[in-house]
């Protein structure tokens, strides 16, 4: 909105040419994002305790000690984190921009889905939310609308699928090929970071970490001078994608200043989900669809996880893990929660050098 209404005025009011750089959208909506979250957090709080004070927002298959101080804490924290980041998002963002759209639309409607699951988890007794098949279906119908939008924005060549460390070495896929591979790194994105939101804080500086690398890629690729120097695949508009992953940093950053433990509220599907999503939608905008599977990294593994453990158990009768995701193995064996958390954030930050170094290591 800024860019669209008062950078036109910067002949009249030359602090208003501010707004066509990158830098400052970026900045001002982390800024924004953030400040906003730790003012509406505390009321939110308050509120969600209220209404959801004869709900279970905990697991019973934690350990006991888990599951009996975390007990009364409120969940759908997302509802602030995507208030906060698209209230940024239509203030610093270039409204004219289509991927901005592609963006909030899939943001939006996954965090529909996980509004609709907490709603249903909380209020039915059996804790099943939406039904797998319904809520997969609806993931799959958003994800191909928005996959399409994109191939028509970016023209024929968006359908090609670069891969890291190598030069020139691209993968032309054809429309449904690459709607079919674009699917699979979105929903599997959400729900990624869905099955790694299980402890105080753990998902939050992952997902800060992830989001900015992206932002500082959405940079790069979105001026043609950088994109020839590293060899990489040059997207137009991909500016504002900057925008929308900083703002996401900041929301998260400010619902982290109420998570970390002890959590004051959990993030709930109303929050992982879209997250998840938007990550996906971003890499799959910005042709670094396998960059997110190494900053991602710590989502990779807990989804990995779940898949062992659950393959391991249906051919053996036999568990790997002493349960999944990874995160609720090692709080088994007796880790403390907060030392868990540390050591997955370092890990996160340690693929996220890694996942930028392949933008030179070629």
């Amino acid at each position: 909105m800024f860019y669209n209404f008062l950078y036109p005025l910067a002949d009249q009011f030359s602090l208003f040419n501010l707004f066509q750089y990158v830098t400052v959208r970026c900045g001002g909506a982390l800024g924004t994002s953030f400040l906003l979250t730790l003012l509406i957090g505390p009321f939110m709080i308050a509120k969600f305790r209220v209404w959801q004070s004869q709900s279970q927002t905990v697991r019973t298959d934690h350990p006991e000690h888990s599951v009996s101080s975390k007990a009364g804490t409120p969940t759908m924290g997302g509802v602030m984190v995507m208030g906060t980041l698209l209230f940024s998002m239509l203030l610093w963002s270039n409204l004219f921009n289509p991927y901005v759209w592609v963006l909030i639309g899939v943001t939006a409607s996954f965090f529909a889905i996980g509004f609709a699951d907490d709603i249903l988890t909380m209020r039915s007794k059996n804790k099943k939310g939406l039904s797998g098949k319904l809520r997969l279906f609806v993931e799959t119908v958003t994800c191909v609308i928005a996959l399409y939008a994109c191939v028509k924005i970016g023209g024929p060549e968006s359908t090609d699928v670069y891969m890291p460390f190598f030069k020139d070495a691209v993968l032309h896929l054809g429309l449904i090929s690459f709607i079919v591979f674009g699917v699979l790194v979105i929903v599997g994105s959400a729900n990624a970071v869905n099955l790694t939101d299980g402890l105080d804080g753990l998902v939050s500086v992952p997902v800060v970490v992830t989001a900015g690398s992206f932002a500082a890629v959405a940079y790069i690729v979105g001026r043609a001078d950088f994109t020839e120097y590293l060899n990489i695949a040059h997207v137009p508009g991909a500016s504002d994608v900057a925008v929308f992953c900083s703002a996401l940093a900041g929301s998260v950053l400010g619902f982290l200043w109420f998570n970390a433990p002890p959590a004051r509220i959990f993030m709930g599907d109303t929050g992982s989900l879209p997250i998840g999503a938007s990550l996906g939608i971003v890499s799959v905008i910005l042709k670094q669809e396998f960059m997110l599977l190494i900053i991602g990294g710590i989502f990779v593994l807990e989804t990995v996880s779940v898949i062992v453990q659950v393959a391991s158990f249906k051919l053996t009768g036999k568990r790997v893990f002493r349960m999944a995701p990874l995160h609720h193995h090692f709080e088994h064996k007796g880790w403390p929660e907060s030392t868990i958390v540390v050591r997955f954030w370092i890990i996160s930050i340690i693929l996220a050098i890694i996942g930028l170094a392949t933008l030179k290591l070629r």
